[in-house]
């Protein structure tokens, strides 16, 4: 078991999320409709999915759903860049869509640059470069 298909992020705000995504961001969807009950975008790798987190815990379990936290989970999505220049550029497409900077692109610890920004749900996302990141033909970062 050594992948990971689908990234399923609960969501209360559907539209407001699709019009994050699918709009601000420019993710694949073949999904028109800006209130689905449930939608995939297409990406290079894993797929994203947005689903109501109300239903989400339920489907966990319905009898005793897990509780539905706000604020920072432990968990951050990586978009990782191919220059300095690309994360600028990320950060600001995130900015104009209605994401939250919540770290302007800066040296990293570990001699890379990068920044933060929050979703339209909290969610974190880290924007990366690495001077040793190389990516394949598909565009997965390689280690």
């Amino acid at each position: 078991m050594n992948r990971m298909n689908i990234i399923c992020l609960g969501v209360k705000d559907m539209e407001k999320s699709i019009r994050f995504y699918r709009d601000g961001l420019g993710f694949k969807t073949d999904e028109k409709s800006n209130n689905p009950e449930v939608i995939f975008f297409n990406t290079s790798g894993t797929k994203l999915e947005l689903y109501p987190v109300e239903l989400l815990a339920k489907d966990i379990n319905e009898n005793n759903p897990p509780k539905i936290n706000t604020g920072f989970g432990g968990i951050t999505l990586a978009y990782n860049a191919k220059s300095k220049e690309e994360v600028c550029d990320i950060i600001e497409l995130v900015r104009s869509a209605g994401g939250k900077i919540e770290k302007e692109p800066q040296d990293a610890f570990w001699g890379g640059y990068h920044a933060y920004f929050t979703d339209p749900e909290g969610y974190y996302w880290e924007v990366a470069w690495g001077p040793n990141f190389t990516f394949d033909e598909n565009g997965m970062l390689e280690f």
